[in-house]
């Protein structure tokens, strides 16, 4: 679904102030697979994930959504970003933040808002689609968010750290929703975070970047047992071992974990 080939990019290229943010980065992500990509702050998964949108033009490199070289935002991807109330039209209900993508697949009023209702049902939010964003706690917007998503119908999401902005407990549960997503829908995800934690628990795989700038450092393959559950799952002793591996990782400590 994903292949990015020795990807680069330089801020302000040639300047005082020039800054390397990926350097000859390569990764692959089959399709229907979920992968997180974490790394220390300021590493520039942001940046890597604007580029597999079309947001930004990348120094250079490759990149290819389902065979296609990413030239501008392809028609078959959506992305969730962190900021919530930016990302929502408050003038607008909810059911028509969540419909409005849906103009450019070409479809009617009629099917735009069957698409939103049934979007909207699978996050959870079935009554709420007559409300306004400011009438939502910022899990809900961030749920309606996920909607709008996924009313799009898209092969690839790509999450740049959706969670970051709600309470503990919200974001265990926008953590489960995730899984019940990509369970539901079969889609490709890319979620970017910084916490490795939540990376351990909602991927297929997580990968590590290393500091600007990033390129891969580590790729683990999460093989825990399903379906997951945010007690039993973290208590699990591959989910202990593997937090810690990603942890070494992100850190840059080459020390193998103590044995008991």
């Amino acid at each position: 679904m994903l292949e990015i080939e020795n990807l680069t990019h330089v801020y302000g290229p040639g300047s005082p102030n020039e800054h390397h943010a990926i350097d000859g980065l390569k990764l692959s992500v089959a399709a229907g697979e979920l992968l997180c990509i974490v790394g220390p702050s300021g590493c520039g998964k942001s940046t890597l994930l604007r580029s597999i949108a079309g947001l930004i033009k990348p120094t250079g490199g490759e990149i290819r959504v389902d065979g296609e070289l990413v030239r501008q935002t392809p028609d078959n991807l959506a992305v969730v970003f962190q900021d919530y109330s930016r990302s929502l039209f408050p003038w607008m209900s909810v059911a028509d933040n969540v419909a409005l993508p849906l103009r450019r697949r070409g479809m009617d009023k009629r099917q735009r808002r069957e698409a939103a209702h049934e979007a909207l049902e699978s996050v959870g939010l079935a009554e709420a689609g007559r409300k306004y964003p400011f009438q939502l706690s910022g899990g809900m917007q961030q749920r309606v968010a996920i909607a709008r998503a996924l009313a799009y119908r898209p092969s690839l999401m790509l999450m740049d750290e959706p969670f970051g902005s709600v309470d503990a407990q919200t974001r265990e549960d926008l953590e489960d929703l995730v899984l019940k997503v990509r369970s539901h829908h079969q889609m490709t995800i890319v979620l970017i975070t910084h916490d490795i934690d939540e990376s351990v628990y909602v991927g297929d795989r997580v990968v590590v970047l290393s500091k600007a700038p990033a390129h891969v450092v580590g790729d683990l393959p999460v093989d825990l047992p399903a379906p997951r559950d945010q007690i039993t799952t973290r208590e699990h002793p591959d989910f202990v071992r593997l937090r810690g591996e990603v942890g070494r990782l992100v850190r840059g400590v080459d020390t193998p974990a103590p044995t008991a």
